[in-house]
């Protein structure tokens, strides 16, 4: 019997918050939760991978093919996993902002280890 493929090059993701300490934040690393990964060995496979951050704004600006639209992306990269329990960190061309914790992310099954 053969499953019907979704056709989805991404995993699903959730912005927990900057890396932290204690009294301090480091706004330019954030920890990703991914979807189905539940301890720190299931992270290895993610390393590396790209990560994008989706978003409406509310001007529209003109994208590549040049019509208009108001969807934007904040392009990242996996660097390091983070504790043992599946959470990942993450470096972004541009940091983060705060309105983006708790927001889903999508990370990119590309570029391949294997």
């Amino acid at each position: 019997m053969s499953q019907k493929s979704s056709g989805r090059l991404y995993c699903k993701g959730v912005v927990l918050g900057y890396k932290r300490s204690l009294r301090n934040q480091y706004p330019n690393q954030t920890r990703i939760k991914i979807q189905g990964v539940e301890d720190r060995v299931s992270t290895n496979f993610y390393i590396g991978k790209r990560v994008a951050y989706v978003y409406r704004a509310k001007k529209p600006i003109k994208s590549i093919g040049g019509k208009k639209t108001k969807v934007r992306v904040i392009w990242g990269k996996i660097i390091a996993p983070h504790g043992n329990r599946g959470v990942v960190r993450a470096k972004f061309r541009n940091n983060l902002p705060p309105s983006s914790f708790g927001k889903r992310v999508r990370v990119m099954l590309y570029p391949s280890n294997v």
